[in-house]
């Protein structure tokens, strides 16, 4: 069963550890996607349909905490033997970046215009080619790597 989680980015409705310790123990439970609760009923249903269809979503907010966790504590992604992201074509690279800065395959499609299907295979290939298990850990090694840095 997939799982969309919404999340309130107010600092007075936090769990305790931070929205970082939240969107990480909502991934190693299995959700599939996160979004903040502040988003339009388009956004919403767009991320459902992104989520139902196999791909996984993470708001730009959502992205950077994980990106905060892993970054800054220990077992991290440095623990792990990945490959480099020069292993990467330049599409697949491109693609990973936009994934990065929390873009949907949706968005990404539209804005490379080509088809969500095809950001969506760049997306897995780059996964297998660095070994990531899943798109939140591919944006971790983009970051950690430096395709993208933290705005």
């Amino acid at each position: 069963m997939r799982s969309l989680h919404l999340h309130d980015d107010a600092t007075g409705s936090r769990p305790r550890g931070g929205t970082d310790e939240y969107v990480a123990r909502a991934l190693e439970a299995g959700a599939a996607g996160f979004l903040g609760k502040d988003v339009t009923p388009e956004i919403l249903l767009a991320g459902i349909r992104t989520v139902v269809g196999g791909d996984a979503l993470l708001s730009p907010s959502a992205t950077r905490s994980l990106i905060n966790r892993f970054l800054s504590g220990p077992g991290s992604v440095d623990d792990l033997s990945l490959k480099s992201l020069a292993v990467l074509t330049d599409r697949e690279r491109e693609i990973t970046a936009l994934a990065a800065h929390g873009l949907s395959n949706q968005d990404i499609a539209q804005r490379l215009v080509v088809s969500p299907l095809t950001v969506r295979t760049h997306i897995h290939r780059a996964m297998t080619k660095v070994g990531a298990r899943d798109r939140a850990q591919l944006v971790v090694i983009a970051y950690q790597q430096g395709l993208v840095r933290v705005r």
